[in-house]
């Protein structure tokens, strides 16, 4: 948590706060007539249809093999946790895109935006939050809790990145895999500027304990558009060098490995089951989560 709750850290907990309500009241209330989006319901199993039933949740695959008439059971699975876990490496401090009163947006603020919305949501569903965050090592942690308190705790510990390190996204992850002592959901918050080979060593160790893994990929729009025309000085992160370089010359090098890189983190995700949801620092958060939830309950 921070050590010391200056009037500026006060102020990015207060707004992170506000955007985060402001996403899940605006985009995500009333829109969906299921109140729990899937995230804590499990299937559990048949039962015979009796009168007076509800014919929703009849099971119509099941009669159609035994021309009988058998509901779908679900149960709350009390133990399922929601674990919120966020890149807070020094890459994740680009930014490049401008918001409606002015200020950059980074993509380090969108991805907390995101987990502060979610760690709201989750909350109003009476879900447990867990909580991790990572730049070259585990940095915070929250035990798994609900109540309205554990927003608050999340956004706190939130405004500590980013640092100034890198991320190693793979090693972080095959790290915290021993704290998950309970089967739930992983929502990972990265751009996946990572190596694949590690990445795929900690996805595996979280996939063979069977937690789901949800991966939202953060991207600066400049990131994946590459708009420089100019002579550019290219800052370093993550004890990468400057370079200064002439865009054009390199434009089409840079898109062609990055379209590549991103194709074998799709086809890594793609083999193991795990949804990436890309979300770009000028996407509309609300409406992007919105979708996802959507996709979500129709599963």
């Amino acid at each position: 948590m921070p050590s010391k709750l200056t009037p500026e850290i006060l102020a990015r907990i207060d707004k992170l706060e506000l955007d985060a309500r402001q996403v899940v009241e605006g985009y995500l209330s009333g829109r969906h007539r299921s109140p729990r989006f899937g995230f804590a319901v499990e299937f559990a199993q048949h039962r015979e249809y009796a009168p007076g039933d509800d014919i929703r949740h009849i099971d119509w695959k099941v009669y159609a093999r035994t021309e009988r008439y058998h509901l779908k059971q679900y149960e709350q699975e009390t133990n399922l946790v929601g674990w919120l876990v966020i890149d807070a490496s020094e890459s994740m401090k680009v930014g490049t895109v401008r918001g409606p009163d002015g200020a950059t947006s980074t993509k380090y603020d969108v991805a907390c935006t995101l987990v502060a919305a979610l760690a709201y949501l989750m909350v109003q569903q009476a879900d447990s939050i867990g909580f991790q965050m990572y730049a070259g090592n585990l940095k915070l942690g929250l035990k798994p809790l609900g109540g309205p308190s554990r927003v608050r705790e999340v956004v706190r510990a939130l405004v500590e990145g980013p640092y100034r390190e890198p991320a190693n996204t793979g090693r972080a992850l095959t790290e915290m895999a021993g704290l998950f002592s309970r089967r739930g959901i992983v929502f990972l918050f990265s751009d996946l500027l990572d190596e694949p080979a590690e990445l795929i060593a900690g996805l595996r160790i979280l996939k063979s304990q069977r937690q789901e893994v949800v991966i939202f990929q953060v991207l600066d729009a400049a990131e994946v558009d590459f708009p420089f025309r100019q002579p550019t000085l290219f800052q370093g992160l993550e004890d990468l060098p400057e370079i200064s370089t002439d865009p054009l010359t390199v434009r089409d090098s840079y898109l062609k490995a990055f379209g590549e890189h991103q194709a074998e983190i799709e086809a890594i995700c793609l083999s193991m089951q795990i949804d990436v949801i890309r979300v770009r620092t000028d996407d509309d958060i609300g409406l992007t989560l919105a979708m996802y939830l959507q996709k979500r309950l129709r599963k």
